[in-house]
């Protein structure tokens, strides 16, 4: 569909909703939306600025904060509308959709993490005057966007073990798995072929923002004003990280660092960046409770009825009531082929592994006793736990975070990377 087309498709509802002042002999049609954006194949309108931005006022008002001026902030949420376009036209080429059962879950899953319910949720955002279908809309836009990035960003991202050696036993390592950060950073960009000028000219700006900074000036409304970053409408939050996940030198500069404390400004790939470091929280050890358990299983079949298994799982039992050794009734009874050449032993294992009934029983199972028979959805179960133990699983957590941080740092950046690429490629006309 070209641009043209699109925008007739666009501009129809609105056409035909428009108001007629009417008078004995003319009546002329009133505008109510127009382009402000042609962006490859598709367009931003007025409305979905206007939205954006009183969304974004209704945020900072709640807060107790004030916007920076309006012209700064309507220029980052075109920017952002911008991208965000592009990357659902990229969700549409590729053909990914979200399901009303997904989005549904989406919904419940932030009312949630809002202590509410989803009638409750609605109600806070009429009172807040934002629509709820606009809100489903949005939420549905943000899915695609973050299933794009994982297919286009995340995907391409790889960690080795090496890599996960090398930093677990590096000094930096070492100190940055003990503790998280939450961070919130601005950055001034720099075009991808800047000349000197123009460098210049980012870290001029940099400065200035980074003194505005030391001299009282609200982060959240910097960010809002001058940030290039792609969190930019969120006040720059980063959320927790840690250092690991940083570009250096921030990695290193975070050591030295109190909450409230914001680096001065450092040139990177995308430009100028100034973080700041608004809380930090430490790391405790993992610890996973395992038991050792073996279990006899007979299961039900055509040439064996539910009451038959039941008077035979009966017998095993009185049998090893009498004194008869369980693990050799395991071997000759257990339907389990995973552990019935063991005499039955399962190993230890996480209680969080197994079906509920299993875990239930095991968990009101003392230590040497053998439980009576029960059913599962396997079949029916005699088990005897062998004995408890308390895990130390902190080292295959650390190996697990050191991948997830480096994975996230290459992510940050690549994503980065990769925002800038599709916008210098996109065919884009900032309507005035």
């Amino acid at each position: 569909m070209n641009v043209k087309t699109k925008l007739c498709n666009l501009l129809r509802p609105a056409l035909l909703g428009a108001l007629l002042v009417a008078s004995s002999a003319h009546a002329q049609l009133q505008q109510l939306d127009r382009v402000v954006a042609i962006v490859d194949n598709d367009v931003i309108m007025q409305s979905q600025l206007d939205a954006r931005l009183s969304a974004i006022q209704a945020d900072v008002a709640k807060r107790g904060g004030s916007l920076p001026p309006l012209e700064d902030v309507r220029k980052q949420v075109l920017n952002a509308l911008i991208l965000e376009n592009l990357q659902l036209q990229m969700g549409d080429r590729m053909g990914i959709k979200v399901t009303d059962e997904e989005l549904n879950d989406a919904i419940g899953t932030i009312a949630q993490r809002n202590n509410m319910s989803v009638s409750q949720f609605r109600a806070a955002l009429a009172h807040d005057g934002l629509s709820y279908d606009e809100t489903r809309a949005q939420v549905r836009d943000q899915i695609i966007v973050s299933r794009v990035r994982q297919r286009r960003v995340a995907e391409r991202i790889q960690v080795s073990e090496q890599e996960v050696k090398n930093f677990l036993a590096s000094d930096m390592g070492k100190a940055q798995l003990s503790e998280e950060y939450h961070l919130a950073n601005i950055t001034i960009p720099v075009p991808q072929s800047a000349n000197s000028e123009q460098i210049q000219q980012a870290g001029q700006q940099a400065l200035d923002t980074y003194n505005k900074l030391k001299q009282g000036a609200d982060f959240g409304q910097m960010a809002l004003a001058r940030s290039a970053a792609d969190n930019a409408l969120d006040r720059g939050d980063m959320g927790w990280r840690q250092a690991a996940q940083l570009p250096p030198p921030f990695d290193r500069l975070l050591a030295s660092m109190q909450p409230g404390d914001i680096t001065q400004p450092v040139r990177a790939p995308g430009g100028f960046i100034i973080v700041k470091l608004v809380e930090t929280r430490g790391n405790s050890a993992e610890v996973r409770d395992e038991v050792h358990v073996r279990h006899i299983l007979i299961k039900p079949s055509e040439i064996r009825s539910q009451a038959e298994t039941k008077r035979l799982i009966d017998r095993i039992y009185e049998r090893i009531q009498n004194g008869e050794d369980f693990a050799e009734l395991a071997k000759s009874f257990s339907e389990d082929p995973g552990s019935a050449l063991h005499g039955g032993d399962m190993g230890w294992i996480d209680p969080a592994s197994v079906v509920p009934q299993f875990r239930d029983v095991m968990a009101q199972t003392a230590t040497e006793q053998v439980s009576r028979p029960f059913q599962s959805q396997f079949g029916w179960h005699i088990l005897q736990v062998l004995g408890r133990r308390a895990t130390d699983m902190t080292e295959q957590a650390r190996e697990q975070q050191a991948t997830n941080l480096l994975r996230s740092r290459k992510y940050d950046e690549e994503l980065q990377n990769w925002l800038r690429q599709i916008r210098d490629e996109a065919y884009v006309e900032i309507k005035q």
